[in-house]
């Protein structure tokens, strides 16, 4: 009981050292905020909402057809121009897409002519330009296909496409990257809140006070953890609920408690890594130099950002040992798949077991710091 009371005041003490140092104060509140909006609103990789308009010179079945398969989320809803208006349109940046249908092109369609059939692009806007051009070329094949494939005489392709999309069906950038961002800025900050704390006892005197207390190095380790770890785990919740969810309108599908007791687990080993280079550091620019050596391989090889499929099988099956790529893969399978606990818990235990280890090996780390410097 007396350990677990040492514990508990320890981390009272380090949370009002943490609540009085703003700079952390204000990274943890940006990393799960500002951070997230901001990567999920940023420039996309994808066709969304483009402006379109039509020339429709043929009046046919077959056009109509065309106008109509342009339909959201990826172009907005057509609007029907004159032929004389697509230049002074396009010059005012009025529409991204102008199609231009000739007359008689149905006509020319069933006689087999192959007629051509203008799209107008303003590439200014690059990514949009780039791809919607290729949206509106398979767009409009399929639907000269579809309507040749009824017509009579024309015999039936033998193979029809249905391409279905799961969790994402319109490919929307912000549902990933949001979640993404507070993946990454767990595994940020727990590194950098736990590794500061260490640093910032021993740049204020205070360590040499705790030594020559009647603590264990075991009690003083845990109460960074249970502390650092509870401010990460509040922001984690919050933002979810409040940025992810209620903000930007990004369904989860899975049990966000769940979730959250995934990061509890994580939380053990990533602190532990941050205790661990505290113990090394001297200074926070040191601290920092060891973060950029340790995150950001453990971040881009986690399967965040690069899947493990694309990765050479031997960094793949390198990266299992690491808790992170564990994370993520349990991550995307709760809040993206709606996976349960009977999915996931193989995922849980290795998080677990291995994140142990490295608790371990940061607190014999810290015990032998602490022995010299007693």
């Amino acid at each position: 009981m007396r350990m677990i009371a040492n514990i508990f005041w320890l981390g009272i003490k380090e949370l009002r050292s943490f609540l009085s140092d703003y700079v952390l104060l204000g990274l943890v509140i940006y990393a799960f905020s500002l951070a997230v909006i901001m990567q999920a609103r940023s420039n996309s990789q994808e066709l969304h909402n483009a402006s379109i308009a039509i020339v429709d010179e043929d009046n046919s079945e077959l056009s109509r057809r065309i106008a109509h398969a342009f339909m959201p989320p990826l172009f907005q809803t057509p609007r029907m121009i004159a032929e004389r208006d697509i230049v002074p349109l396009m010059n005012r940046g009025a529409y991204t897409f102008v199609i231009d249908i000739p007359p008689n092109f149905q006509r020319d369609v069933l006689a087999g002519r192959q007629p051509g059939l203008q799209i107008d692009v303003d590439a200014t806007a690059m990514v949009q330009a780039g791809l919607g051009s290729g949206y509106a070329q398979q767009i409009v094949t399929n639907e000269i296909n579809d309507f040749l494939s009824n017509a009579e005489g024309v015999p039936l392709s033998s193979v029809n496409l249905d391409v279905r999309i799961a969790f994402n069906p319109n490919l929307t950038t912000a549902w990933f990257t949001s979640v993404m961002a507070i993946i990454n800025s767990i595994s940020m900050l727990a590194i950098i809140l736990a590794g500061a704390a260490i640093v910032r006892e021993r740049e204020h005197g205070t360590m040499d006070h705790l030594l020559v207390m009647p603590l264990t190095p075991f009690e003083i380790a845990m109460s960074k953890v249970w502390a650092n770890g509870l401010v990460i785990a509040v922001a984690c919740g919050l933002s979810l609920y409040l940025i992810v969810r209620w903000m930007l309108a990004v369904p989860i599908a899975g049990s966000i408690p769940l979730f959250m007791a995934g990061v509890a687990i994580y939380l053990f080993f990533a602190t532990a890594i941050g205790i661990f280079l505290g113990t090394i550091a001297r200074s926070m620019p040191q601290l920092g130099l060891l973060y950029m050596l340790v995150y950001l391989p453990m971040n881009m090889l986690s399967g965040s950002n690069t899947p493990l499929e694309s990765m050479p099988p031997w960094l793949a099956t390198a990266m299992q040992a690491s808790p992170s790529t564990h994370f993520v893969s349990f991550a995307q399978s709760i809040l993206y798949r709606g996976a349960g606990l009977d999915v996931v818990w193989p995922e849980f235990l290795a998080v677990a077991v291995i994140g142990g280890l490295f608790f371990w090996l940061a607190i014999l780390r810290f015990r032998s710091v602490a022995a010299q410097a007693i």
